[in-house]
């Protein structure tokens, strides 16, 4: 009985893509680390206007998913025939649709439910 199916051949990887070695992990986790810790700082130690704050944490997180999509998922132009700028695209609307939606209800709530300084004086 012969069998010419190769059992060796493949083990669940494609060989078309590439797949992470432990620099390219290394480097996505120690960019993950400094991507996460300088808006933690920027929040806790108020060097900035709250404005100018809030947009740099916004950008720290687009710039941190870019990182984890390179470094972790291994997404470039060359892989999977094109679905990775698809997907490239598709992250990008619902991380504008989802941080857009998330700052304008935050400064509606923060307009309509805080109390101004007058109503603030006129609680006895």
């Amino acid at each position: 009985m012969s069998d010419n199916h190769d059992h060796g051949a493949h083990h669940g990887h494609d060989e078309g893509t590439a797949h992470g070695s432990l620099r390219d992990y290394v480097i996505g986790f120690v960019l993950s680390v400094i991507l996460t810790a300088i808006p933690f700082w920027l929040v806790m130690a108020r060097p900035l206007a709250n404005d100018v704050t809030a947009v740099l944490v916004m950008a720290f997180a687009a710039v941190q998913i870019v990182v984890h999509m390179v470094y972790f998922l291994h997404m470039n132009g060359k892989s999977e025939g094109g679905w990775t700028l698809t997907a490239l695209v598709f992250t990008i609307i619902v991380v504008v649709i989802m941080l857009s939606g998330s700052l304008w209800v935050m400064y509606h709530l923060n307009t309509n439910m805080m109390p101004s300084m007058e109503e603030m004086r006129q609680i006895p």
